[in-house]
């Protein structure tokens, strides 16, 4: 991993989303592209040309952030796509459909709801957040091969540094906690963005793998989720170190677009702790590069979503 800043940003390091290149001519996948951060990168990528897919839960909420885009950029080259990260049968309707991607920015999440399975029988926390996206990416690698400076984008959190991976109890049963299974759903997305890396360099293959989070942002999945104490202690927190949503989606932007980002890197803000600021090169917990539990991790989600993640080149 390299700890230096996240390419040249000029004298001030400020990385805005007017410095994104033009995307003329590049097929994006966002996922949850409705609100928060991933309506921010769909509204940013559209202004510069990309043609984006917003693969979205509520179509209602699809429609009206798709228009309400539009109506600000008259020429935005948008497409709405039902996708429901928590049933599998939905991501293979999805992915079977996708024609072209040349970069596909896993974003979607659930955070802090009460333990809540999905028709598979998977918390639903790690299956939106993880499995979902795993089962995506799988499906749509070869897809992304064809692609122009292909990239997967996985979005993670601060929250991934008090996570761990509870792989005797992986789906609540016997000890739920709404902020530990959110942790560990959010680790696991950076242990797989990592293993991912890996594994597309052993095998030669051009797909660069990328990590990015938001710092501390004020979305409605702060809103959505939690409940109680919870939502209270959530809201107050966000209340005094959240940043808007628009800077929130910077780290994501840079991964996606910047020609010198690196496979493997993480990016986040420059702020102190990560909570808010302008995109950097930032470090993940030291235990998500343990080469153990990425390939347990790795078995298991492809016994979970009984999709294989072929890597041969």
């Amino acid at each position: 991993m390299n700890d230096t800043p996240a390419g040249d940003t000029g004298s001030t390091g400020q990385w805005t989303a007017s410095d994104i290149p033009g995307q003329k001519g590049r097929t994006f996948i966002v996922t949850g592209a409705n609100s928060g951060i991933g309506y921010e990168t769909t509204r940013a990528l559209a202004a510069h040309g990309a043609e984006v897919i917003m693969a979205v839960r509520n179509e209602a909420k699809g429609t009206a952030a798709l228009e309400k885009i539009s109506a600000e950029h008259p020429d935005a080259d948008l497409r709405l796509r039902h996708l429901d990260l928590a049933d599998l049968d939905s991501v293979h309707r999805f992915a079977a459909a996708v024609q072209k991607v040349d970069v596909l920015i896993n974003n979607a999440g659930v955070m802090m709801p009460p333990r809540t399975l999905t028709k598979a029988g998977h918390e639903l926390q790690f299956a939106v957040n993880h499995l979902g996206h795993f089962a995506l990416t799988a499906l749509l690698l070869t897809k992304l091969l064809q692609g122009k400076d292909p990239r997967v984008v996985t979005v993670s959190s601060r929250a991934h540094m008090q996570g761990r991976m509870h792989f005797d109890d992986l789906h609540g049963e016997h000890g739920y906690s709404r902020r530990g299974y959110y942790a560990q759903s959010k680790l696991a997305n950076v242990v797989f963005g990592l293993d991912l890396h890996r594994r597309l360099r052993a095998n030669g293959l051009p797909i660069r793998s990328v990590l990015a989070h938001p710092g501390v942002v004020a979305t409605n999945l702060q809103t959505t989720g939690p409940t109680g104490l919870s939502k209270l202690a959530v809201l107050l927190g966000s209340r005094i170190m959240a940043q808007p949503a628009e800077m929130g989606a910077l780290p994501v932007l840079y991964a996606a677009t910047h020609p010198d980002v690196e496979s493997g890197q993480f990016i986040g803000p420059d702020g102190r702790n990560e909570t808010k600021g302008y995109p950097t090169v930032v470090e993940p917990l030291d235990a998500a590069r343990a080469r153990d539990v990425a390939k347990r991790l790795w078995e298991l989600s492809e016994e979970l979503t009984g999709i294989h993640l072929d890597l041969t080149p």
